[in-house]
């Protein structure tokens, strides 16, 4: 697991190796991914959207953009956790991603980025 803390939110993210697959176009490996947002600030914010960088040594670098995480825009008080799991296929038996969460204060409406910890990806069976 890897945790980074910006700006009073804490986030951590464990990752998952779910199985190699075969398309038309080769393999793929799907990973999941795990994160924990946790508001240890003392203002309520929001979640509003997302910006990731993933590394596929098999595909080079490419970009995600978009509203919330998967669907949700949550709003996060003191204290707060919010978790939520998602995945991705690469090409490549290893990658990584890292990124930012883009935020809002409620009561003041200031905007703010979050970072998110570089975390990778290693199927099973490299690892033996």
């Amino acid at each position: 697991m890897v945790t980074q803390v910006t700006s009073g939110i804490r986030v951590s993210v464990e990752t998952g190796f779910e199985g190699r697959f075969f398309s038309k176009h080769g393999p793929l490996y799907v990973f999941t991914y795990d994160v924990t947002i946790e508001n240890q600030s003392s203002e309520t914010v929001q979640l509003l959207g997302r910006h990731w960088f993933i590394y596929d040594t098999g595909e080079g670098p490419s970009e995600v953009e978009g509203n919330g995480v998967i669907g949700k825009q949550p709003v996060i008080a003191p204290g707060e956790v919010h978790t939520y799991r998602s995945g991705c296929h690469l090409r490549a038996s290893i990658g990584a991603m890292r990124g930012v969460y883009n935020m809002v204060r409620l009561n003041s409406s200031e905007r703010f980025e979050v970072n998110i910890p570089t975390f990778q990806f290693f199927a099973s069976p490299r690892l033996n």
